[in-house]
């Protein structure tokens, strides 16, 4: 755009309030802005406040910038919605908001999770009175129902934000009801911002996206540059899905339990359910998440990992995407991710890689090949990423020293 930005070596540099800065040492204990925040905090917070796609590795703090996009943009006086962040998934949106009451304690700034509930105290959403806390984070559903029953005003948004924007904007995402709520917004709020953040944007998406979002700046990163180098990418060859459960319950668990917390990634529910149902009966303590479960039980699961009660997660691709915990060092593709039409799912695939080395941190990645077309899948998301993934033997000795490779 016209306008130049320069980018923010401190975050003095971008003229927050002794509050938020005082946020952002005391209660994140940063030091200093990341690559993206260094870049894109300019961008967000200089008028005429433009809008904003931003694509940045996984790791790399996006959710800071859009969450102090937010606490510096609204007013803690007015109590009316200003900030909006829409996540796809629930986990997600309860993890931003935990981020901003972190970031935001000393503004006195208000948050709320519009999120579905089946637990006792669920209130009916007609039975609701209005929002009035400055910032909502929360999945589309639930928030195209609270605006539609007008509880939640948009007259007075200053900044919409969309987490893993590429998937909520996706033909097979939540492309309707993000773009009832964007419309919605505005309708009523002429001068709203759009920030869109994600660490993939596929070509279709990213020409739909510049079409919607107008007058916008846009950030980008080369594909080939995508593949993260902090994790070190195996992958191990079973004969059957029993040999795969072995190599789960001998690498992963026997091996892996020193260092650190993994996430085991599945493609279905009933695979999940196996692969839990097997490490039990063997006497490990695990935890698993899929769509099938309560959202009592998920939040329930998702706190037991984070709080370190369990050192290994089973999940379906439900937490593949902006799930943050610091503790993962290890991530096993138990089944490849693919699209319906059995293409492999490149972006899914990043995001997974994704969950281990945060912020530049050691990690490895284990994929179990079990079937000739797995086999296939794993050479196209190699050539696709020009990444050479080193092929192991699913020996105890094989598994150690390629731990030892990933710096663990």
């Amino acid at each position: 755009g016209d306008t130049l930005y320069s980018s923010a070596s401190e975050f003095e540099d971008l003229k927050l309030s002794s509050e938020l800065l005082r946020g952002l040492y005391v209660e994140m204990r940063f030091k200093k802005p990341s690559k993206i925040q260094a870049v894109t905090l300019p961008m967000i917070l200089t008028p005429p406040h433009k809008n904003l796609i931003a694509q940045a590795h996984n790791g790399s703090g996006k959710t800071t910038c859009f969450v102090l996009g937010m606490l510096s943009r609204v007013d803690p006086r007015q109590k009316v919605p200003q900030a909006l962040c829409i996540c796809p998934t629930r986990e997600l949106a309860i993890q931003n908001q935990e981020v901003l009451l972190k970031m935001g304690k000393y503004t006195g700034i208000a948050s709320v999770c519009a999120i579905s509930m089946d637990s006792a105290n669920y209130v009916p959403v007609a039975k609701m009175g209005p929002v009035t806390q400055q910032v909502v984070i929360g999945t589309p559903g639930t928030l195209k129902k609270w605006i539609t029953l007008k509880k939640l005003s948009t007259r007075s948004i200053k900044i919409l934000v969309f987490d893993e924007a590429d998937h909520m904007l996706d033909e097979d995402g939540f492309k309707d009801d993000s773009l009832r709520i964007m419309k919605d917004i505005e309708r009523s709020s002429a001068h709203c911002q759009v920030l869109l953040f994600s660490a993939t944007f596929n070509d279709v998406v990213k020409d739909f996206v510049s079409r919607i979002v107008k007058d916008g700046n846009q950030l980008f990163v080369k594909k080939e540059e995508l593949s993260l180098d902090a994790v070190k990418q195996y992958k191990v060859r079973c004969p059957d899905e029993i040999a795969k459960v072995e190599v789960v319950k001998n690498g992963i668990f026997e091996i892996g339990e020193k260092w650190g917390q993994a996430i085991v990634f599945v493609r279905t529910r009933a695979s999940a359910n196996m692969l839990h149902g097997s490490l039990r009966d063997y006497g490990y303590d695990c935890t698993c998440i899929h769509g099938a479960f309560g959202q009592d039980e998920r939040d329930k699961m998702v706190k037991q990992f984070k709080d370190g009660l369990t050192k290994v997660l089973i999940s379906t691709d439900l937490l593949a995407r902006g799930f943050d915990q610091s503790q993962v060092n290890l991530v096993v593709n138990f089944d490849l991710p693919i699209k319906h039409d059995s293409e492999p799912d490149y972006e899914v695939y990043l995001h997974r890689v994704g969950r281990a080395g945060r912020f530049g941190r050691k990690g490895a990645v284990f994929n179990l090949l079990c079937t000739d077309a797995d086999i296939i899948i794993m050479e196209k998301i190699e050539k696709n990423f020009n990444h050479n993934v080193t092929e192991i033997k699913s020996s105890e000795d094989d598994f150690t020293s390629a731990m030892k490779d990933a710096g663990l």
